[in-house]
């Protein structure tokens, strides 16, 4: 008998020290009824009871396990503020956004408020609110700009020359823009733009920064990252500025190199890869606002309508002859001529070949095409002779691709092809 009550109170006291573990407040309770019987209970010197310690008691350690790893200050701003981790369940399904309502809404509140759940009705309340919020948010106007980010920079070594190559992307933010452009430049081609709008435009540059040369590390990585980004800032300048944003100069930076490799490539007959490069030019001039034709000079229109032209020719070697018909419609929209412009022979020298082909291409894909043969038959009959007319790829191919400046560059000696 007194080796038990020995044996017990050895257990008892080591166990005691443990009372706030959950597993040992089980096996406290369990030796105790093992090794003394009803009555022999050794008296406790803190003063607490065998019932003091139930096996609910874990629960204690659990939550003070849990504020330790969940320290910090998780704020809900507004009069009805959320301070419990537990009000989701009193929110049902809705939780999730009754909190996101909450912390849209409202102002930041102290931690140290009672941790009471929001009633349904104010969590009906706040969902709502969330929903009238995005509702809103659907509806409200998304003002559209350009984006222009350099996505890779490249060391390009060829014999007798080092430099970096830069790939820009054009992005029309405001919507999705599924159809993003891409150039490829090198700092020799922004420094000829820098100087050209300099020349040209040199009120409206006096504000405008370009990142300039170095002497040494030109190809170390921390000086190609600077530069990508002045380079981003740069064209972003430049294009926040009405005065400078719809000139020849800037304009021709971005898709001229594209045109002039597809009409090299087109000569060659190599109308896939053409295409890619006239697709591009056609992208970057619908970001850059050349479809808006009133807004352009002379050259700028020869430039747009010589795009959508070699598409059409492209994708009629290649028997894509819905998209050919398609882009060939659109370049027919803006060139048919008022009936002042017919009578005074005043056409474009596209017009003709345009017309020809559109109406082949629609009586091959059964589109309508009776406009374009009526407008046919009046130029026919103001005296002009269509069928001695070059065809639509000849006329391309012998076109003469000038810059704002008058230049004609062959592929290999222009910096602007990419």
């Amino acid at each position: 008998m007194l080796l038990k009550v020995v044996l017990g109170s050895c257990v008892f006291c080591a166990l005691q020290g443990w009372r706030k573990a959950g597993m040992a407040s089980k096996l406290f309770d369990r030796l105790r009824r093992t090794l003394f019987k009803e009555g022999e209970l050794p008296s406790e010197t803190d003063g607490h009871g065998a019932d003091d310690f139930p096996e609910s008691s874990e629960l204690e350690d659990d939550a003070d396990c849990v504020s330790a790893r969940l320290g910090g200050t998780l704020c809900f701003e507004g009069e009805g503020v959320l301070d419990s981790e537990d009000a989701g369940d009193a929110s049902g399904p809705d939780s999730d956004s009754d909190f996101f309502g909450e912390s849209i809404d409202n102002a930041c509140s102290s931690t140290e408020t009672s941790p009471i759940g929001p009633s349904p009705k104010t969590s009906n309340m706040i969902t709502r609110q969330l929903q009238e919020n995005w509702r809103s948010s659907r509806t409200r106007c998304i003002p559209e700009k350009l984006i222009f980010e350099v996505t890779d920079a490249s060391v390009v070594h060829e014999t007798n020359s080092k430099y970096v190559l830069y790939t820009i992307h054009v992005i029309h933010s405001g919507t999705f823009d599924k159809t993003p452009a891409v150039i490829t430049r090198r700092y020799t081609d922004f420094e000829r733009l820098h100087s050209r709008l300099r020349r040209r435009h040199g009120d409206e540059m006096n504000g405008v920064y370009f990142p300039r040369k170095k002497l040494r590390k030109n190809f170390a990585a921390e000086t190609i990252a600077k530069r990508s980004r002045a380079f981003e800032q740069y064209l972003t300048h430049l294009h926040s500025l009405p005065e400078l944003q719809s000139t020849p100069t800037f304009l021709e930076f971005f898709y001229l190199g594209d045109l002039r490799a597809g009409q090299m490539l087109m000569r060659v007959g190599r109308y896939q890869d053409a295409l890619g490069s006239l697709l591009n030019a056609l992208r970057l001039q619908d970001k850059l606002g050349c479809h808006q034709l009133l807004q352009l000079n002379q050259l700028q229109r020869v430039h747009w309508f010589f795009t959508l032209s070699a598409l059409v020719t492209c994708f009629q070697e290649l028997e894509q002859l819905s998209e050919a018909q398609e882009h060939c419609d659109r370049a027919l929209q803006d060139l048919a001529p008022s009936q002042e412009a017919l009578q005074q022979h005043q056409l474009h020298p596209l017009l003709i070949p345009l017309l020809q082909s559109n109406v082949r291409l629609s009586w091959k894909i059964s589109k309508d095409k009776r406009r374009w043969e009526a407008l046919l038959q009046e130029i026919q009959e103001q005296g002009i002779d269509i069928g001695n007319q070059p065809n639509l790829k000849e006329c391309l191919i012998k076109e003469s691709i000038e810059d704002s400046e008058g230049l004609v560059r062959a592929k290999g000696k222009s910096e602007d092809v990419p």
